[in-house]
């Protein structure tokens, strides 16, 4: 009598103990065959790139001997593994208890296929694992940084007009913010591909120039990115620099005062919205002359000032301000669903604005106190 045929799905990026003692289990209901999210339901579903290709995760999902043979899934989203199940034609579907839902109970009910939950159980001496755990544990520490203020005055096609400061903080990477979310995580990608886990203990400066060079080296031919993603990234606490019709500004300063930072992890937050849109044109529609301009370094200047001095009311005026300059030259910053995600936090907070370039990613705030949050509220971490 021939073995049932048994399915299981998942990612399994950053393949684990637990992977392995999962389909060891799983295994002993019959022949293991594998689905595996691809690439793009991995950036789909988690906001981010796999640690390991598609390729390489059939490579060594296939090696592991529970496993009968395996698939990159062909589909998108939670259920991204039906043509394959329709291919292989499973008896039974197992799943961690942490991955099952009432979706995939119904699934399998439509097709007849018996529906079977397991608690995790690590290998007998082994301590549990799961990739959420070991993310935290092996997670890069290349810091993310937050535009605080003056953003967009750092290309000269912005600040040709009148010259000013750019504000940036440079964050802990407490989390793993999603990409095309305005946490400057293209730019932290390549200092990623230099320094592939931490920023080295040199000088603070020259980092940010090594890493901007690094960004822009004179073949790319393309759009030029932001100096201010290298300076917030490489340089730590608050810094503003100041930009004239220049790529790289003219001067830098930062405050390391430990009273003005504490200020600022109390009175700041993170709420992830959505990834902006692939292909979406932030700079079409954008309308920027000396006034416009003018108002986003003078917003830069109060919102320092206001910072200096602690003065949350003013800090929360030149936030607005600033946020308000940049919409003015870059209206395509704001769309519906922007617009949806501030109307439903703006009564939470005293100011707020899309972090980077805008047109989705993840909204910054200034709040009272950071003590009552919204649930998805992400407080942050000023590198020291």
């Amino acid at each position: 009598m021939a073995n049932k045929r048994v399915f299981v799905s998942g990612c399994y990026d950053m393949l684990h103990s637990g992977h392995v003692a999962f389909f060891k289990e799983a295994s002993q209901y019959g022949d293991l065959y594998v689905g595996i999210g691809s690439d793009a339901t991995v950036m789909e579903l988690k906001n981010r790139k796999p640690v390991y290709s598609e390729r390489e995760r059939l490579y060594m999902v296939k090696a592991i001997r529970y496993v009968t043979d395996a698939y990159i899934n062909t589909g998108s989203g939670k259920i991204d593994f039906e043509e394959i199940v329709d291919m292989v034609k499973p008896d039974i579907f197992v799943v961690n208890s942490d991955g099952g839902s009432d979706v995939k109970r119904e699934f399998c009910r439509k097709r007849g296929i018996e529906y079977v939950e397991l608690q995790r159980r690590p290998e007998e001496g082994l301590d549990a694992r799961s990739t959420t755990s070991l993310r935290s544990v092996a997670k890069c520490a290349i810091p993310y940084r937050i535009d605080l203020a003056g953003t967009w005055i750092d290309q000269p096609y912005v600040s040709q007009y009148a010259p000013g400061w750019a504000l940036t903080i440079s964050i802990e990477p407490t989390v793993e913010f999603m990409e095309r979310g305005g946490m400057s995580t293209s730019t932290r990608n390549a200092a990623r591909k230099i320094w592939p886990y931490e920023l080295p203990n040199y000088h603070e400066e020259m980092l940010a120039r090594l890493l901007f060079c690094f960004e822009n080296p004179p073949e790319k031919g393309e759009h030029v990115s932001g100096a201010q993603d290298a300076i917030g990234i490489c340089m730590s606490g608050l810094t503003r620099h100041y930009y004239d019709n220049s790529y790289w500004p003219l001067k830098i300063e930062s405050c390391h005062d430990e009273a003005v930072l504490s200020w600022l992890e109390e009175h700041l937050c993170v709420v992830p919205a959505f990834p902006r849109p692939k292909g979406y044109s932030v700079v079409e529609g954008k309308s920027i002359d000396e006034e416009k301009v003018k108002a986003l370094a003078s917003a830069a200047d109060r919102c320092w000032d206001a910072v200096m001095s602690r003065d949350l009311e003013r800090f929360a005026a030149a936030f607005r301000d600033s946020f308000e300059a940049q919409i003015a030259m870059f209206p395509a910053m704001m769309n519906d669903r922007v617009k949806e995600c501030i109307d439903k936090y703006s009564p939470m907070c005293l100011a707020y604005k899309m972090a980077g370039a805008g047109g989705g990613g993840h909204l910054v705030f200034v709040v009272d106190s950071t003590d009552n949050l919204p649930q998805e509220a992400i407080r942050i971490k000023i590198r020291r």
